[in-house]
């Protein structure tokens, strides 16, 4: 029997600078996938959605755009709160800022999950326990229609988990 871990494959690209100014599509998901930071359920009208925030949700919320003060170079152009994950375009632009050092996308998302699970763990009495994956997935956007592609998933992503889960298939 083989004792030995599987190898991880690294999920950032080789040689890129993370600190270059540009957008990044990023997706933050929930440790084991918890469906612990909102609801998504039908709004009033046939084909509206709506996706209310739980406690740790709106905290998540608050800590994102909390991330512009903590970075001046940094802009939440678009993102959405889903039950196990959040969905976010993030515009780095730290040679505006001046920063210096200039932050990375994984030094920005590190810091927010660290900061929203050490909020969270205080809040609700639950010291060490883990609210995200240890990664995240993120893409380098590159023009104006991967831009558009990213912005129109985040756009419809509740609408497809809504009808994903009225039909049984998650």
């Amino acid at each position: 029997m083989n004792n030995e871990l599987p190898k991880r494959k690294h999920p950032r690209l080789k040689n890129y600078d993370y600190s270059s100014d540009g957008y990044y599509y990023v997706t933050i998901n929930t440790y084991n996938n918890r469906a612990v930071l909102s609801k998504v359920g039908r709004g009033l009208a046939p084909a509206e959605v709506e996706i209310k925030l739980t406690p740790i949700g709106r905290i998540a919320e608050e800590q994102l755009f909390d991330l512009e003060k903590r970075y001046s170079g940094l802009n939440i152009d678009k993102y959405i709160i889903m039950p196990n994950h959040i969905h976010a375009i993030l515009i780095l632009n730290n040679s505006a800022a001046g920063a210096s050092p200039r932050p990375t996308v994984p030094d920005i998302i590190c810091a927010f999950k660290s900061l929203t699970t050490r909020i969270c763990n205080k809040q609700f009495g639950t010291p060490g326990k883990k609210l995200f994956q240890t990664s995240f997935y993120d893409e380098i956007i590159e023009n104006e229609n991967h831009y558009l592609e990213a912005w129109q998933y985040i756009e419809n992503n509740p609408l497809k988990y809504l009808l994903k889960k009225e039909n049984n298939l998650q």
